[in-house]
């Protein structure tokens, strides 16, 4: 398809879920996104021969919440391959994010990397690669979208940090069978501000684009993870991306991607593109009730996905 292609698809889109405003609801368990202003949208396309589309409040930035979860596991996958797997599951969970139930259950081995307590454990093992983990986890970010203006949001950081307590339980309960290394309190504090990082559609488009490329990051040639790693971490994104309704996801999208409840979502098609929607309504599931409809469309009139 053309970039004029895409951009009248994605005009068309946009008109077409703009009344969808009012549905969702915004995430009030940090004060911080409580905050923000609801009626938001932004649309971003890019493609790997370099086009990019963008609609709306595509140039606003807003904390990436659990979106950074790939970012992180990406980090952590091209050090320790395949032994991550003996730490963290790969399986869909079917319980809310942040359950404790699922854990005692399963004796401490998070059911998969994008559920809270899994994405603790590769914070943790972040910790134990990277001296300075807060600082590498913004190279990394600013290395994929190739922009070195990328930064936390110390007020959501703050805010979140404030409001950890069920992510310190989820640490502490997983310290208690060995699978967490580090300090408690030095691993919280790198989570919240690992979501809290602040960016907006074009760049996290941009920022994903080397999964869409096979694990190499068109913006400077650099294999970022290898084909496999690539593959791998796209099948654990399709199947678990968006908590328990990553089937849905699947099944109404069909693309590979990851939400944040700070209302964005970025997803892929191997081969050709990435794709950012950003809208603060959440559904009952946590994610972006207007990001998903979009994404749902798009794969509809382009008529492809990975199915």
């Amino acid at each position: 398809m053309t970039q004029e292609t895409y951009h009248k698809v994605i005009d068309r889109i946009y008109r077409e879920v703009l009344p969808y405003h009012g549905r969702g609801k915004v995430a009030d368990y940090i004060p911080a996104l409580s905050e923000v202003d609801p009626r938001q949208y932004g649309i971003a396309l890019e493609t790997l021969d370099g086009a990019t589309v963008a609609k709306g409040d595509a140039s606003t930035c807003f904390s990436i919440q659990s979106i950074s979860k790939v970012f992180t596991f990406a980090m952590v996958v091209r050090h320790l391959g395949e032994k991550i797997w003996e730490s963290v599951g790969r399986e869909p969970s079917g319980n809310p994010f942040n359950s404790l139930v699922q854990l005692e259950h399963e004796k401490g081995i998070p059911r998969n990397p994008f559920i809270n307590a899994g994405a603790l454990v590769i914070t943790d093992r972040l910790i134990d690669i990277y001296p300075r983990p807060k600082e590498a986890i913004l190279d990394f970010v600013r290395e994929l979208c190739g922009n070195n203006d990328i930064y936390y949001d110390r007020r959501v950081a703050v805010s979140e940090r404030e409001h950890a307590d069920r992510n310190m339980a989820l640490a502490y309960f997983m310290k208690s069978f060995g699978n967490i290394h580090n300090d408690v309190d030095t691993l919280i504090d790198v989570y919240c501000h690992q979501c809290s990082i602040a960016m907006n559609c074009i760049d996290l488009a941009r920022s994903f684009k080397f999964l869409a490329h096979r694990g190499v990051n068109p913006i400077d040639g650099k294999r970022i993870l290898t084909e496999s790693q690539a593959k791998r971490l796209g099948a654990v994104m399709a199947t678990c991306g968006f908590y328990d309704e990553s089937g849905d996801f699947a099944f109404r999208v069909g693309l590979p991607g990851k939400s944040g409840v700070g209302g964005g979502i970025v997803a892929y098609l191997p081969g050709k593109l990435s794709i950012a929607v950003w809208s603060p309504e959440l559904d009952s599931h946590g994610n972006s009730l207007m990001g998903i409809e979009t994404l749902e469309r798009f794969t509809t009139d382009i008529s492809s996905s990975i199915f």
